[in-house]
């Protein structure tokens, strides 16, 4: 009974070290600098206890190109302290560009991404948080390029 106990006091502190605050759905911006693109509008939505969807629109016109760039993440979420979660993810997007210092070139382009990065849920309804996200690409803008993209994001968690 005693060993019945134990197995069942470590198998509740397991889970409920697992157990984290995922908010619903949050909205912001994401702060960085990737290919240029710099802000983007950022979404994302809890599918799970322990993962979410994350969605950016991004766009850029300066030195003669405008491009827009939208990419979708799935993100896995583990917890750290307390209002502090980490976060690992995979994905990609497309994005369209065009480019008036090349013959007016344009076109369309798709990449792969991936996420990590490290959260704060404040008490109040705002998260912070700094990721890296490296993105590899082909065609046009992206052709054959790697590019990593170090940014802050602030969203409204509701």
């Amino acid at each position: 009974m005693k060993n019945l106990f134990v197995c069942s006091l470590f198998i509740f502190g397991i889970y409920s070290m697992s157990a984290q605050d995922i908010s619903d759905n949050t909205i912001g911006l994401r702060l960085g600098s990737n290919k240029g693109f710099g802000t983007e509008i950022s979404y994302q939505m809890k599918l799970n206890s322990e993962n979410r969807a994350e969605f950016n629109l991004g766009w850029r016109t300066s030195n003669n190109v405008s491009a827009m760039k939208l990419n979708g993440l799935y993100q896995w979420v583990w917890p750290l302290e307390q209002g502090f979660n980490w976060y690992a993810g995979v994905g990609g997007g497309l994005g369209t560009y065009s480019n008036s210092n090349i013959n007016g070139s344009s076109g369309t382009f798709i990449f792969a991404a991936g996420d990590i990065g490290i959260e704060y849920n404040f008490d109040f309804p705002l998260q912070a948080s700094l990721d890296l996200r490296p993105e590899i690409g082909g065609n046009g803008y992206f052709e054959n390029s790697f590019g990593t993209d170090i940014a802050l994001g602030i969203r409204y968690k509701f």
